[in-house]
Formats: structure tokens, sequence, C-alpha cells
């Protein structure tokens, strides 16, 4: 395992900002920069041996910090979308920030994704990297201070882990994700509904028109949504369907198969072309699969290249969107006391 620290850019303020590169045995490079925790670039080799970037993003700072598009980061205090920015907890209604329409969407105008975190290498394990940030009290309007530490681990089984850690003093809402856009035929070429997903969910929480979630856990039996098999991202995603036409495509949350706590196989990603392979693995409840369908080809990302519609899909591990304000969904308030604990796996291979 090897790993380096370099300069990357500078905030408005003067403020450094520094990346991470790690690296394993078999080529596999992982680099991420310490604004918003994100991952600029995940190089990994397809069936040939040829190495590639398969993440979506910019060449420089100031591309990520002009952006709307989450690109590579950790997004919170709450991924996802909470309705009207409104909650109740322990008699008390708060209200954030509404950016996203009516709603509130990835912890508001200067989530997670807009903060500079500390990082340093990981002296006990090799090839991590530990992000850390604290959100104040009221920001964005959430209640309570909290203290996040996400630690990425790049290993020679071709793993990269995010493991998320928090604790708060006051009892609010906390969703942590990683929201890398991905496209395993390489971040420069043509889009991913030929990718072929898999998903280990049979349910997912339908939304209203504004991609809030009804309430309502339905079957994927019968349904546009059924990654039960693998099938291609575009095999339907133009159907006659009202939920694809609330996500203007796939922007919804999926149910995970789990009989337990700990790890589960949530999804397996596949491209044809290159013969590479993603498969994730989680301790969380869902996943959102958002498949690009806001890129319109405005965002310019590495290299110049415009990101059109598709370009890259998401596979974001968390609880449900809108969770606060329903009480039959796994719970998110973390309380004084308790710990907040989260582990996701991305396993990258090839297939003849």
């Amino acid at each position: 395992m090897g790993w380096t620290r370099a300069p990357f850019g500078r905030m408005p303020d003067g403020s450094p900002v520094d990346v991470f590169t790690l690296t394993n045995a078999h080529g596999l490079e992982v680099r991420a920069i310490t604004y918003g925790g994100i991952v600029v670039s995940v190089r990994v080799p397809d069936r040939a041996g040829r190495l590639d970037d398969v993440v979506l993003g910019h060449d420089d700072l100031r591309g990520y910090m002009d952006g709307s598009s989450y690109f590579g980061a950790v997004v919170g205090r709450y991924a996802n979308r909470i309705a009207r920015g409104r909650f109740a907890l322990d008699g008390r209604i708060h209200q954030l920030t509404v950016n996203d329409g009516p709603n509130h969407l990835h912890g508001g105008f200067r989530g997670f994704d807009k903060m500079v975190w500390p990082g340093e290498e990981n002296g006990e394990h090799a090839g991590t990297v530990a992000f850390r940030h604290t959100s104040a009290s009221g920001h964005e309007g959430y209640p309570g201070a909290v203290s996040v530490d996400v630690r990425y681990r790049l290993t020679d089984r071709d793993e990269l882990t995010f493991d998320y850690a928090a604790t708060a003093d006051e009892a609010t809402p906390v969703n942590l994700s990683h929201h890398c856009y991905f496209n395993l035929a390489g971040a420069g070429r043509d889009g991913v509904l030929d990718h072929e997903l898999t998903l280990h969910a049979d349910a997912f929480t339908p939304v209203d028109e504004t991609q809030i979630p009804t309430g309502v856990v339905a079957a994927v039996e019968g349904t546009p949504l059924d990654f039960r098999r693998p099938a291609p991202i575009g095999a339907r995603i133009d159907e006659d369907d009202r939920q694809l036409a609330r996500g203007r495509g796939y922007d919804h949350n999926f149910v995970l198969r789990r009989s337990g706590p700990g790890l589960v196989h949530a999804a397996r990603l596949f491209d044809p072309g290159s013969g590479r392979q993603l498969d994730v693995h989680t301790t969380e409840p869902g996943l959102q699969l958002y498949t690009g369908n806001l890129l319109d080809g405005t965002v310019r990302g590495k290299g110049g290249r415009a990101y059109g519609r598709h370009a890259g899909l998401c596979l974001e591990t968390q609880h449900f969107p809108d969770s606060p304000n329903h009480p039959d969904f796994p719970s998110t308030i973390l309380r004084p006391g308790q710990e907040y604990r989260s582990r996701t796996t991305l396993t990258f291979g090839v297939h003849p």
C-alpha cells in the first residue's frame, strides 16, 4: 500500500486544500481532497489491464466549489431530502434551509460537501485517510453540534471502504452518504445506460411530485424499478411510469434485503464493454439509485468534457429520505451519548 499528500488548491480565504492519493499492489488508485472529502478520481483496470478513471468530477478545486452536482462528495448532515425542510423532534419544530424546490437536500446550501475537512493519514491501518469535520449547532437550521469522522481505506483486495462515525451534543438527524458518480467505461466515455445493475432489494419507497416518500414501502415486482436480476440501466428508464416521470429517470430509495445487522451485498454494477465490475456492501438499510438525470451538458468536467444526461450514476447507501417525518422508517436521530456508525465497501473487479 502507498499514499501521498500534495496541494490541490486554496480556498478564497487562502486556506489550503490537499489531495491524498492511495494506491494498492494492483495499480488501483484513489485520490481524495480535503474539500468536501471529495473523491476526485478512482483509476481501475479493465479486463485488458488498462487503467481509467471511473468517477465524474472536475480537474481543479474551482470546479468543485462552483458546482452543484455533489461530484464525489460526502453529503450531510442529512443525505437526501427532508420535506419542506421541516421536522418535529422532542416537541419542537425545526426549520432547515430549503434548496431543492420546496425541500431540503443533502444538508442545504452549504452542506458537508462545501466544507474543508482536515485530513490525515491513519498510522493504524496502511492505506487509510481520516477526514474530520465539526458542524456547529444551527448550521443550515439543524439543532446541536455534530462531530464527524470519515475514513477511506484502500486494500490489496481492491476494496475501498468508507467508515463513518459521528457524535452530537443535542438530538439531531444524521444521515451520511457518499455521492460518487460512476461510469465504469471511464469518466470520459459516453453514458451508463448500457451498464448492467443488480440491486438486492425487494421494495422501494415511492415518492410524490416533489420526490418526497409517500410513506409507503412498495414491492419492486412488476415495476421498472425491479433490478433483482441484472438489467441494463437503459432497458426501462424511458417507460411510461409515474415514478420514473417524477424522478426524470431513476432517483429512488431502495429497501435493501437483510436479515440482521452488519454488511450486506447491496448492489452490483457491470460494464460489458470494459469488463469492470463494482460491488457495494453496506450496513445501511437503503440505497438511492440516481442516474444523473439532471446533468444536461452545461456542466463541464474533467478535460472540459460536457456531462450530459446519464453520464454517470450514483449508488448512495443511506437511511431513507425524509425519515424524521416518517416514524415507521428506520430512525436517523442521533442523541447525546450515542455514536453514529456506518460502513460501505466498494469492491472493484473485472468480469471476463
